[in-house]
């Protein structure tokens, strides 16, 4: 039994001494068989939200009204959730009312696929009431059920399919994908912000390519934002980049990902899918960086302009689709700049004037932009005598 178990054991036991049912479940079950690194250690019992504060002297209601406990113990936390039973779901998302029940089947069957519905007792014997230790062993990911119905409850699940594609290059089982495909149009019923964290895993996940293509043949595509009649543009996204190569961050899987689109507005594109301010700046210069590469070589301004790790994961991209790349000469004329920012030039605005008597405004704006990039272009050293005697030409 792997170590973050171990230590949660004794949770169990206290569980169990009040004589209670608990379990490990859910995901860090399917990673510990796969030998996978394990994240959060997830607790179902059936003792109820009341019962386990009865239990425990340190809890925190953080989704009590769904069954949800934390429990303070030792060094670690735990998330500790009654057996339940979900009612209608309303929005293809959320239940409309959640049963607190005493049996793990009824609980571990509202599960979204055989291989998470997984669970483990203290003794380290699993209970299998799917068949999801047959479907770990054939690589296969296959719903809890009827496919239909799952996908009905909760459209993420869609995603979260072809996002655990990605992650552990399994293959889908055949009425599983096609109920994924049939439900595909739930999407549009989900919130951006959540199909967005599991594209965004899918593309840094390293079999990428094989939920990509799940996806594409699900068009699904057709039901994400500004994704309508994709096919073509994500297929060449496959087809541009080499077979090995992976994402080394989510900056530049969705650069590609807009590059393949030909998506001319980049902040636009991105604020549809809900994403943050910086998120959406990075993107667009990795975007801008990689087109002027297309035209040519990078110039200081260049180097100067954009963050030398967008630059060379732009180069990355390059180098995947077989282009020539430039890394060297970009490194060498990066380290070469006599300043990096703005703010390592040695004469301010705030300089000009308190001692030269300069105003603010718009032409003070103008002559320091003119410093700055004479300092850059290497015309103009960083020196006080040097710029200031700059200035005296430029104003005459």
């Amino acid at each position: 039994m792997p170590s973050e178990f171990q230590e949660a054991l004794p949770v169990l036991e206290k569980i169990k001494e009040a004589g209670f049912e608990a379990y490990f479940v859910g995901g860090s079950v399917r990673d510990a068989l796969l030998n996978r690194p394990i994240h959060d250690v997830d607790i179902a019992s059936s003792a109820y939200p009341e019962e386990i504060k009865t239990i425990f002297h340190r809890t925190v209601d953080v989704g009590i009204e769904h069954g949800t406990v934390l429990v303070l113990e030792g060094q670690g936390e735990y998330e500790i959730t009654t057996f339940r039973t979900e009612d209608v779901y309303v929005d293809y998302r959320r239940p409309s009312q959640v049963s607190f029940v005493r049996s793990l089947e009824e609980d571990l069957k509202r599960r979204d696929f055989t291989i998470n519905a997984l669970a483990l007792d203290q003794n380290g014997e699993i209970v299998d009431l799917f068949n999801g230790l047959a479907d770990m062993k054939n690589r296969t990911l296959r719903a809890v059920g009827v496919a239909a119905e799952r996908f009905n409850e909760d459209a993420l699940r869609i995603m979260r399919g072809f996002r655990f594609q990605a992650g552990l290059d399994f293959d889908l089982e055949e009425l599983t994908f096609q109920a994924m495909a049939d439900c595909a149009p739930l999407l549009e019923k989900i919130s951006v912000e959540r199909i967005f964290i599991e594209f965004d895993k899918l593309l840094m996940s390293p079999f990428w390519r094989k939920g990509l293509e799940s996806l594409i043949k699900a068009a699904a595509y057709d039901f994400l934002p500004d994704m309508k009649d994709s096919a073509e543009a994500l297929q060449e996204l496959l087809d541009s980049l080499e077979e090995e190569f992976r994402f080394s961050s989510s900056e530049q899987a969705w650069a590609a990902l807009l590059l393949a689109l030909r998506v001319k507005d980049v902040r636009k594109f991105l604020k549809h899918w809900k994403t943050s301010n910086e998120f959406q700046k990075r993107v667009n210069q990795l975007v801008a960086v990689y087109e002027i590469r297309q035209e040519r070589s990078l110039s200081k301004r260049d180097c100067y302009q954009y963050d030398l790790d967008l630059i060379l994961q732009a180069e990355s991209l390059r180098q995947a689709a077989g282009l020539p790349v430039e890394f060297e000469a970009i490194e060498a004329t990066h380290a070469a700049l006599t300043i990096h920012d703005k703010h390592e030039i040695v004469v301010t605005g705030s300089h000009l004037i308190r001692d030269y008597g300069f105003k603010p405004g718009p032409e003070l704006g103008q002559i320091l932009t003119k410093i700055e990039l004479a300092i850059v272009d290497g015309e103009l050293a960083n020196s006080k005598e040097e710029i200031m005697n700059f200035i005296k030409e430029q104003v005459g």
